[in-house]
């Protein structure tokens, strides 16, 4: 399976990295090795000291797909949930400042942790899907759906056109503001209309 991330997808979160608005949907791929078993304690790698947390929608594929037309591309995703994008950010950064790929700070193993998956047509309302998490109790990000510059349909089209879409890959759709910072005794709490989806600590 693959794990597809959309970067920069919601407004206020490219304001806050101060980063530029893209035109269509920015990809990228974590490895299988990117997935944290549930209720496993997310292990702080020892190559970074500035691990953020991207708080995401997270989509599985349902059956396969190339070149999705958007009209149709809903039938290609049945279920959702919510997941963490963990970034190295120190790494980042200095791999932008030199023009390389950033993939070691993106696709480290353990940096993709994830929910388990809600059938989309149980939900409250699809239409506009509120998540988020709690970093030690306090709300640190809130985001709906409704806000993302780039919807499922239109992903699941762009992202179709490169990269055959396989059943049960897993694409993450875009964080949220509120991106931040994760230490050592940490406490995460992620929430999909309210309700809780899974907990975790940094170890």
């Amino acid at each position: 399976m693959k794990i597809i991330c959309i970067g920069r997808n919601y407004l206020a979160h490219i304001k806050e990295l101060d980063n530029d608005l893209p035109t269509e949907p920015m990809f990228f791929l974590k490895p299988e090795t990117a997935l944290l078993a549930l209720g496993e304690p997310f292990p702080y790698p020892d190559f970074s000291h500035e691990i953020h947390y991207e708080t995401e929608l997270v989509l599985r594929v349902c059956k396969t797909g190339k070149a999705i037309d958007e009209k149709s591309a809903s039938e290609y995703y049945d279920a959702i949930t919510v997941g963490i994008d963990f970034t190295a950010r120190d790494l980042q950064s200095k791999c932008k400042a030199k023009g390389h790929p950033w993939e070691i700070a993106k696709a480290f193993d353990y940096s993709a942790p994830m929910g388990g998956f809600r059938k989309i047509n149980t939900l409250k309302h699809p239409e506009d899907i509120a998540f988020g998490m709690k970093l030690n109790d306090n709300w640190v990000q809130q985001g709906h759906s409704r806000d993302m510059i780039f919807s499922f349909d239109r992903i699941v089209a762009h992202v179709s056109r490169f990269v055959t879409l396989n059943e049960g890959d897993c694409i993450f759709t875009g964080t949220p503001q509120g991106v931040g910072e994760v230490h050592v005794g940490d406490k995460l709490e992620l929430f999909l209309e309210g309700d809780p989806v899974f907990e975790f600590e940094v170890k």
